[in-house]
This record gives structure tokens, sequence and C-alpha cells, in this order.
């Protein structure tokens, strides 16, 4: 089953209402990064990871043609590098979101982003709703009772220690063993 990294911008103020701006990235290979990399590249807009593939490209290039190799052989690398770039677009998609100050919020195992989508919300809204931030709380107008108030049930004074200030199957201090 495919494995989903989950990736948002970082905000002082990040809730609910900033969920459109969150991205998925699939871990694994990527068929159309290995087969048009460039074009993969644009798409997604990862502007410098671009540029050093055709600047490695070139390099490649140029310097298997001034080493002698044969068309067969550059040919052959070319393709090792095609396929290299399948396994490595996602980690390039990681990388570029990290240097846009982005941050990784979860890992999400789904069938297909649609299912992580559904699967990675359902948690974070869950973890979105607590003491602080629960949506669905409501305001009784008044703080909760502490154990200052007399007459409350829950207000009594704790029991009080043993003889001596020890609780448990501890010895008594100066006592025998």
């Amino acid at each position: 089953m495919p494995v989903y990294t989950v990736h948002a911008p970082v905000t002082n103020g990040a809730d609910l209402a900033a969920t459109d701006k969150v991205v998925f990235v699939r871990d694994g290979f990527h068929f159309w990064a290995a087969v048009a990399s460039v074009f993969w590249l644009l798409w997604h807009r990862l502007w410098l990871v671009l540029i050093g593939w055709i600047v490695l490209m070139i390099a490649i290039q140029m310097g298997m043609s001034a080493l002698g190799a044969g068309r067969g052989t550059i040919f052959v690398v070319d393709v090792l590098i095609s396929i290299l770039m399948g396994f490595e677009a996602a980690t390039l998609q990681r990388w570029t979101l990290s240097r846009r100050k982005w941050r990784q919020l979860d890992i999400v195992v789904a069938e297909d982003e649609e299912a992580a989508e559904h699967r990675f919300f359902e948690r974070w809204t869950g973890r979105q709703r607590g003491l602080a931030n629960d949506q669905w709380a409501v305001d009784r107008g008044g703080p909760p009772p502490t154990r200052n108030i007399p007459g409350q049930p829950f207000s009594k004074p704790p029991p009080p220690l043993p003889q001596g200030g020890i609780i448990g199957l501890f010895p008594e201090p100066g006592g025998p063993r």
C-alpha cells in the first residue's frame, strides 16, 4: 500500500480553515518522473531541482564524451539516471517543501491520495479538538470548582499521613529492619 507524507506551510494560526494548503507526497517510484523528468519537474514546480537536473545531464553528456564513451554507454547511463530520478522524485519534492519552510505533519498509509486525505483529516481534526481547541465545547460561564470552596463533597482534606510521614512498605526511620 502506498505511503504518503503530509506537508503544510508553517503558519502561526494553523487551524481547520487552512486545510486547502496541505500537500500529500506519495513515496515510491514515480513513472513520469523517470520517463519525462524535465516536464515532471516543471509540473511540480521544482525549479532548483530542474536547474540541477539540467546541469547534471549536460555535465554527464560532456564528461562521458570527453572520456571517449560510446553512444550505447551514454544511453545506458542516461537510462540509469532516469530510473534514479523516478525513485528519488518524492524525496526531491519533500526537500523542496522543506526549503520553502513547510513542515511535515504526518505519514499516512492508504490506497490512493483521496483515501490518504480522508484518513489524515479524520486523525488531524480529532487531534485539533482538545481542551484548548474544541469547537464543540460549551462555555458554561463559570470557572471550575476548586478544593478551597467549603461545602463541596470533593473539597474534604486528604487523610492524614501515618505516624512518621512514611507511606508504603518502607521502614520507619531509625527502626529495625
